[in-house]
């Protein structure tokens, strides 16, 4: 019978997420589950339990092993190429000095005379406006950001690139269904989770140190999915939070009330593109466009994020662990 290895993935992270005593203490959860729960342990001779458990660990220890020289291989080979690269172009830069070296002295003053040029002029494109004087005057007729910025607007930020905000204290980007909340702790020392206080409720939020004054403590925006809410210690010196709207159909102007607002009408992608979509068919679009846009970055997905934050939780919390070489799917 066939086993659905990927399915199990969730289950299993999910489960050694809140294992404290890491690998032995998963094992010692399996292993009383099947002594207590199924004959494992008397339904067949001894050795032979034992030897079920021998073989599915050498079956793993084997594939860990392939998939690690395969690793080394295809490192070796990139090495090698980037040599190989190397040499070529070296040799190219070496024909062309010998040409140049050919050249009589007029003529070398002159090559010289031009390459200057060409480089003068890449940075002359490269500044673009920033070389413009500020006095240069503003044709008649021609549309710039203020004028376009309704009176109702003025005196909001402009989003950051994740289409939230950088504040003194802390960092939120969001999608349409989602925030992401990234709070650095400015400590001395590395952060594990009983040093640290994190409160989520539909509609409020509390983030800190343990005996200190709370970083973000407030009243967020607008509801949240609670049940689905999580959160890691990341480099064991800041909380990243990932929160789920309940309205997957607005930007937020801001995180906590409190908070200075953002000009949503300047978040990337513009809600006019798709307000022909009904709420349900605009959430998935939206969902569709950010995972599109985090594979042309390199970047995991949704679904893949939410994987690799349980296993990175996990990770943060049983350091003695090596997941270095973990696939998450």
């Amino acid at each position: 019978m066939s086993v659905d290895y990927e399915k199990m993935d969730g289950v299993f992270l999910s489960l050694a997420a809140n294992m404290e005593g890491g690998v032995p203490q998963l094992f010692d959860v399996l292993f009383n589950f099947l002594s207590r729960k199924t004959d494992f342990f008397t339904g067949a001779p001894i050795e032979q339990s034992r030897q079920m458990v021998v073989d599915a660990f050498n079956k793993y220890a084997g594939n860990a092993e392939k998939e690690a020289q395969e690793k080394r291989r295809k490192k070796e080979e990139e090495n090698r190429r980037l040599s190989e690269k190397r040499a070529a172009q070296k040799a190219k830069e070496e024909q062309e000095f010998a040409k140049i070296k050919e050249l009589t002295d007029e003529e070398a003053a002159e090559l010289q005379k031009k390459l200057d040029q060409k480089k003068a002029d890449e940075a002359d494109i490269q500044a673009g406006s920033s070389t413009k004087p500020d006095t240069e005057p503003i044709k008649v007729g021609e549309n710039t950001e203020d004028d376009e910025e309704n009176e109702e607007d003025k005196g909001k930020l402009r989003p950051n690139s994740g289409n939230g905000c950088d504040l003194e204290n802390y960092q939120w980007t969001q999608t349409l269904s989602e925030v992401e909340v990234h709070v650095p702790l400015k400590t001395n020392f590395p952060v594990k989770s009983k040093d640290v206080v994190v409160e989520i409720a539909k509609k409020h939020l509390k983030v800190g140190l343990k005996g200190h004054p709370p970083i973000i403590d407030g009243e967020l925006r607008a509801e949240i999915k609670k049940e689905d809410a999580s959160w890691v210690i990341q480099d064991r010196k800041d909380i990243v939070l990932s929160l789920e709207k309940i309205n997957g159909m607005e930007w937020w102007n801001r995180l906590i009330t409190t908070d200075p607002e953002i000009n949503t009408r300047k978040v990337q992608p513009e809600n006019s593109k798709l307000s022909d979509l009904d709420g349900e068919t605009r959430s998935m679009v939206e969902k569709m466009m950010y995972d599109q846009r985090q594979k042309e970055l390199g970047l995991p997905s949704s679904e893949e994020k939410k994987k690799q934050d349980i296993l990175k939780k996990f990770m943060e919390q049983h350091p003695e662990m090596d997941f270095s070489n973990a696939k998450i799917c």
